[in-house]
């Protein structure tokens, strides 16, 4: 039996390049099946790709909490809607799926990435696969109270592609294209996981989160200063003591006090998604991680089930 694959797109509501191509290609596209695998594909948040809103009341991916998971009345559209992709294609659904593979885009000058949320065997290796593939960055998000209840989480083994950078709203065939590559990659890594041909070379590089900065703000609690110039070049790059890091509206920078246990790197600068969550910019320190056959094991353990 293939092992089933979801992939949704439109989590947020004005990212709107996965869904045009999830869209377009129907919900189990030909151009995406590989032998090992049966891939189909759902619209993360409906409501708020039809508004053209991020979410209509509260972030579809931080909604996969038992306090709206097991609320059978809960009146949060985003909490109504968690349960419904559970119910669908959860790995105990009705069309129940192993893996899930959530399209992102981002207005940060980052690039494209992916983003793990913990120390899943099977994500690692996942991941692991890809990075050798295209070598692109992993985020690791995980240990941030503040930021719980991603979708991905919800499933055996998911993770998030994100892709970038592209304003709100804005459809691109740039984007489209990078999404539907890194896209191709994963499902690659799937398909050789599944067939017991995947054999992991080297290590899997992180970027661990570390916590996030907000803007400094006024008693008003108005932003008094915004990211330094030199911030919105890209993220990746490392931030040192005595680094700028904001400016206030006269030119005045305020640079980076510093981290006493190493070097770190900055990610999702300037996210327009983020500013209502207080966060101007996440600092992670990268990392290597051995890769380990016991990584591919849990992958094939999810495939197989």
């Amino acid at each position: 039996m293939a092992a089933s694959v979801l992939i949704v797109g439109g989590t947020h509501g004005n990212e709107c390049n996965g869904p045009w191509l999830l869209q377009h290609w129907g919900h189990k596209p030909p151009q995406l099946q590989r032998r090992a695998l049966s891939v189909r594909t759902e619209i993360g948040n409906p409501a708020a790709l039809e508004a053209g809103r991020r979410y209509i009341d509260k972030d579809l991916n931080r909604s996969f909490i038992d306090e709206l998971l097991q609320d059978p009345d809960t009146p949060c559209l985003e909490g109504q809607r968690a349960q419904q992709l559970l119910a669908s294609h959860g790995p105990n659904g009705q069309m129940p799926t192993q893996v899930l593979i959530d399209l992102h885009s981002t207005t940060a000058a980052m690039g494209n990435c992916l983003v793990l949320y913990g120390r899943r065997p099977a994500d690692l290796a996942l991941a692991a696969g890809c990075q050798e593939e295209l070598g692109l960055p992993v985020y690791l998000h995980e240990s941030d109270p503040r930021q719980t209840g991603f979708m991905a989480q919800a499933w055996p083994c998911g993770l998030a592609l994100e892709v970038g950078p592209v304003a709100q709203g804005v459809l691109s065939p740039a984007i489209c294209r990078q999404s539907e590559l890194g896209l191709e990659v994963l499902l690659d890594v799937l398909e050789k996981a599944a067939a017991g041909q995947l054999n992991l070379r080297r290590h899997l590089q992180i970027h661990r989160h570390l916590g996030s900065i907000d803007l400094p703000r006024d008693n008003h609690g108005q932003p008094c200063a915004c990211l330094h110039p030199q911030r919105l070049c890209g993220d990746w790059q490392e931030l040192q003591a005595g680094d700028p890091l904001f400016q206030h509206a006269d030119g005045t920078t305020i640079t980076f006090a510093g981290d006493p246990e190493g070097p770190v790197h900055t990610v999702f600068s300037n996210e327009a998604a983020y500013q209502e969550k207080g966060i101007a910019t996440s600092l992670t320190r990268k990392e290597d991680l051995p890769a380990e056959r016991s990584w591919v094991d849990a992958l094939q353990a999810v495939l197989q089930n």
